[in-house]
């Protein structure tokens, strides 16, 4: 009875100690990944525009998605399973050379071989294994773009192009991967054949050590044994070097997205404007600024301007001009090349971007809503704003009525980018949102160019309220919305050719008196901006 209550107690303590070693790799490699993730995710927020500007989302998603969980087995499971099979071919192989060390060395002549071509075939996969998830990330960015522009593939019947396209992607990522199965699969193969190998050489050895009475039968039945342990645990970690091998692909991509350095990151003796400033009024001063994106084509040429506290200033250009470029440098998206952006007084890039921003508001023509509710939208501007806040905003935005009556109301879900939105109601959240930001800067690129005229009347009184006391910069299709600006800037093929009001411009004749003339002659005719 006792020896049986104590093999019941060993039973129950190897129990609880599988339990808790399992447990126990399985949060540290889950912490590990989830920490990763977490890292990734911040990184890519730490990024400059110019970034996003030249990556896929898709591919970005696949990181962040794909690579990660290919990095997850590597630390979780895997993990696991290679202390098991460590273990277990380490106390097998001790067992093996204290019944014979002869016969132990046998087997031990089959090991370097094996490491050697796991190696060489490791080499194989993990370069199989890169590629794998760059095909993954392609077919994963095929998906999304399709998906997020579902209306235009629909409008063109295209989906015929798209299944295709996806199918083309997906065929190249099979190709891949039977290719990597093809070389693990001969590894894996060798691998057993060699240890076979080797268990036939201990029978023939084994056999002749027995009849010349030097091994018992006995012993030659448990060196068996314990050479098929090893064998099976060399297998094992021949498939976890494998497995290892594609995590380290996956890895390699991870962590080149962490080694990218932050373009625009906040220089290390930086001040908030705040600070800096004192208080924050809004004067903005371009000095001389020269732009481009790639370094070779220059977008903005020895652009200098003044912008005063609450002054309204218009930009105006044809298409490519660089008026979308110029106000994007304002919250410092982008670095200028040369000459300096100043915000009262202050160099931006001397300045932290979070404090920078604070004071800056955007509303564009494309209004980027989150699929959340209303007043969470318009909580972006403000996070620690109250519901009466926001409310007050939505009035002030022409909203609240339109808000009041949706399903919900203030808690109605808009959607995947506001899609349960008219364009004129997005429109008029985002300026509800930047509204409650109460900024002292405030950039309108193109808010009103995609809306009917009663849309536009409607939105058009919201920005006024929001224009007040504010410095604005406007970018707009038609003529007629900026000619009460207080100054207007003229661009032409990234240099500023002209300043003055709409009445000084149209009499001096130049550009902006011919896109005036074009504009108020014709009035279906809109010079693009």
């Amino acid at each position: 009875d006792g020896l049986a209550l104590a093999l019941l107690g060993l039973f129950v303590l190897q129990t609880v100690l599988g339990f808790g070693g399992y447990y126990l790799l399985e949060w540290v490699g889950e912490r590990v990944v989830a920490d990763l993730r977490a890292r990734l995710y911040a990184h890519l927020h730490r990024l400059s525009l110019r970034f996003f500007d030249e990556q896929r989302t898709g591919e970005i998603t696949s990181r962040l998605t794909n690579d990660v969980a290919k990095v997850q087995g590597a630390v979780t499971s895997q993990l696991s399973e290679l202390l098991t099979q460590s273990l277990s071919f380490v106390g097998s192989l001790g067992l093996m050379f204290a019944l014979n060390g002869r016969l132990s060395l046998v087997v031990i002549a089959v090991v370097p071989a094996v490491a050697i071509a796991a190696r060489q075939f490791g080499a194989v996969v993990r370069r199989y294994s890169r590629g794998i998830q760059d095909r993954l990330a392609d077919t994963t960015a095929i998906a999304e773009e399709a998906l997020q522009s579902v209306r235009v593939v629909k409008a063109f019947a295209r989906e015929p192009f798209e299944v295709g396209r996806y199918g083309t992607a997906v065929e190249e990522l099979f190709g891949l991967s039977r290719k990597r199965a093809l070389v693990q699969s001969a590894f894996w193969s060798g691998v057993g054949f060699a240890f076979l190998a080797g268990l036939t050489v201990i029978f023939w050895y084994g056999g002749t050590e027995v009849l010349a009475g030097r091994l018992t039968a006995g012993d030659l039945v448990a060196f068996i044994f314990y050479a098929l342990n090893v064998a099976r645990s060399t297998s094992g970690l021949s498939r976890l070097y494998t497995a290892y091998s594609s995590a380290v692909g996956a890895s390699e991509r991870i962590f080149s997205l962490l080694d990218t350095a932050p373009e625009l990151d906040d220089a290390p003796d930086a001040t908030t404007l705040q600070e800096a400033a004192g208080e924050v009024r809004g004067a903005v001063l371009f000095e001389d600024v020269a732009f481009s994106y790639d370094g070779e084509h220059p977008v903005l040429q020895g652009v200098s301007f003044r912008a005063a506290p609450g002054e309204t200033v218009a930009l105006v250009g044809p298409s490519g001009a660089g008026k979308t470029t110029l106000l994007n440098l304002i919250p410092r998206f982008y670095d200028v090349d040369r000459g300096a952006v100043r915000v009262d007084g202050q160099d931006v890039r001397g300045v932290t971007q979070a404090s920078l921003r604070a004071e800056i508001a955007v509303v564009a023509q494309e209004t980027e809503l989150f699929g959340l509710t209303v007043r969470e939208n318009v909580r972006y501007g403000r996070l620690g704003a109250t519901d009466a806040e926001v409310e007050a905003a939505c009035r002030a935005a022409n909203a609240d009525a339109f808000i009041r009556a949706l399903p919900d109301g203030y808690d109605t879900a808009v959607g995947e980018r506001g899609v349960k939105l008219s364009g004129g109601q997005r429109q008029r959240v985002a300026i509800a949102r930047a509204l409650l930001r109460d900024p002292a800067i405030l950039l309108l690129d193109e808010a009103t160019s995609a809306l009917d005229a009663e849309s536009e009347a409607a939105v058009q009184d919201a920005l006024a309220r929001l224009q007040q006391g504010r410095t604005t910069f406007v970018i707009a299709h038609r003529l007629a919305t900026v000619r009460s600006a207080d100054r207007i800037l003229v661009l032409q093929a990234g240099r500023l050719v002209e300043e003055g009001t709409h009445d000084q411009l149209v009499d001096r004749g130049g550009l902006y008196a011919r896109l005036a003339a074009l504009q108020f002659a014709t009035p279906e005719v809109e010079e693009g901006a």
